[in-house]
């Protein structure tokens, strides 16, 4: 039995049962893996996956089994190393932190900060990506650490920590009616043009949520993937923009101005998300503690053996 066999028969299973696209995932031939994943039977005596003629239908129940402790070994292969190469190189090696714009852009920027400055030799990469997108590359190993409000608690393999709660706020050029609305309603928003945030991006199912209590349809005009973008577009003049009160700045974003949304919209909760089991170095705990001071190596660590009732702000 090799390490590489159950690699194989994860992949397939990740990507669906498709043998050719978990030979391109891992960078090898269709022909070699289903060589592989027979050899791995015959030694086991057990057939690992259900067919029809050539084809993966599912998994018998012997491979549900087997793909359970292969998962668990490929972990503990990947902590092995992980470990070794923190005690063999010390405070080097790679970081992959994967993020949404909005925390990339105002949340993380001294985080990022101190954390070279404490770990010159560490290589920190950041990816940016949909709140799916990174649960997925974390879930996979791709990433070390993953930071987004939506999906992350979705996903069983991820522990998710939460890290701070944020509200939305409305944005308007200046000058604009809706800045005379006070308090803001819901009612007289949906009489505006709205530009906010791409489905299943920072708290848009919030937003969502909120006008479908009340009954009301919202003239969303157009949708983006950042805060930049929509405040571009809400300054063109193309309607009211409805964003994460993080990514305003007065200064910065002069000739708009901002109205608090908080009681017009669920709070929303940023959340770091670990893979369950994955070995954590000093460097991994330091960037947690640089971005949520609460999230001390003893929370962490606790949070990662299921010891305790989950975290709550």
């Amino acid at each position: 039995m090799k390490l590489q066999q159950l690699r194989y028969i994860v992949e397939i299973q990740r990507q669906g049962l498709n043998v050719s696209e978990a030979a391109e995932a891992l960078f090898t031939s269709q022909p070699g893996i289903s060589k592989q994943v027979k050899l791995l039977e015959d030694e086991l005596g057990i057939a690992i996956f259900e067919r029809a003629g050539k084809r993966f239908t599912g998994l018998t129940e012997p491979g549900k089994t087997v793909l359970a402790i292969a998962e668990r070994i490929l972990r503990e292969a990947e902590n092995l190393k992980r470990a070794s190469a923190e005690f063999a190189t010390g405070q080097s090696g790679r970081l992959v932190l994967a993020t949404t714009h909005t925390q990339a852009r105002y949340a993380l920027p001294t985080v990022v900060r101190d954390f070279v400055a404490r770990h010159p030799t560490v290589k920190l990469e950041m990816h940016q990506g949909s709140p799916v997108q990174i649960a997925e590359w974390v879930v996979a190993g791709e990433a070390d650490i993953g930071i987004a409000t939506e999906a992350l608690d979705q996903y069983p393999q991820l522990i998710t920590l939460p890290v701070r709660q944020w509200t939305h706020c409305v944005i308007a050029p200046e000058g604009h009616p809706i800045l005379k609305s006070q308090p803001l309603s819901l009612h007289e928003l949906a009489k505006w043009p709205l530009v906010t945030y791409d489905t299943a991006f920072t708290g848009r199912s919030r937003i969502n949520r909120a006008f479908e209590r009340i009954g009301v349809e919202p003239n969303v005009a157009l949708t983006a993937l950042d805060a930049d973008v929509i405040k571009t577009y809400v300054s063109l003049g193309l309607g009211l923009g409805i964003i994460s009160a993080l990514a305003f700045d007065a200064q910065r974003d002069a000739g708009l101005v901002a109205v608090d949304a908080g009681h017009l919209f669920e709070s929303s909760t940023t959340r770091l998300g670990l893979r369950r089991g994955t070995y954590l170095r000093r460097s991994d705990y330091d960037l947690i503690a640089l971005f949520a001071p609460h999230l001390s190596k003893r929370v962490v660590d606790m949070a990662m053996q299921g010891g305790g009732a989950e975290y709550q702000l």
